[in-house]
């Protein structure tokens, strides 16, 4: 385990190389699962005022189900999360001509209409964070359709907290980002390559 300041990370987000293969996948991670992406309680009144910002990219029956559940909704484990469509997709996500995923809110981002890349468990995954009273719990979330993502990560060698490097960054800080590096470096010494922060 790798603790830094008050989160505790599994040790194979140190250990596991991953790069997402959206070529190999199509941006299944935004269909999969039993319910739509988790939210932040302050990420509902974000996504609430873009929702005319994002509106263009989405399609009519995403747009009827934001009308009819809200911009947000509660799942089964009772936990914020983004309506999804009949077909398991979030309402916010869109194919782009070559049929891939893409989420609404990044498409705004990188076109300068918004300062919200997109909601934090989406920029963070595959890692999922758990919350305690005490202390985040930080895992590195399995499946099948990342198998192309871990082989294009080890050919890379790049390691899942390096990928994560920004997300990681947006959530918890630069400095505790930069500890998370030293803290690795120090406990898996004989494992991972001296890459530079």
């Amino acid at each position: 385990m790798i603790i830094v300041g008050n989160v505790y990370l599994s040790d194979d987000i140190a250990e596991e190389y991953f790069v997402c293969e959206l070529s190999a996948c199509k941006g299944a991670c935004c269909v999969e699962g039993d319910a739509g992406a988790p939210l932040e309680e302050a990420e509902c009144e974000t996504i609430a005022q873009l929702l005319p910002t994002v509106r263009p990219y989405l399609s009519q029956e995403a747009i009827e189900i934001i009308e009819a559940q809200g911009t947000h909704t509660i799942d089964q484990e009772g936990e914020l999360s983004t309506p999804i469509l009949p077909t398991g997709e979030c309402v916010y996500a869109f194919r782009d001509e070559r049929g891939q995923l893409k989420c609404a809110f990044e498409q705004a981002y990188h076109e300068g209409k918004s300062h919200f890349k997109k909601p934090i468990s989406c920029h963070l995954y595959p890692i999922r964070i758990t919350h305690y009273d005490e202390f985040d719990a930080v895992n590195y979330h399995r499946w099948e359709i990342c198998k192309p993502a871990c082989a294009h990560g080890k050919q890379l060698r790049v390691p899942l907290y390096r990928f994560l490097k920004e997300p990681l960054i947006r959530k918890y800080g630069r400095r505790w980002y930069e500890e998370l590096c030293r803290t690795i470096a120090i406990q898996f010494a004989t494992t991972q390559d001296n890459d530079s922060i």
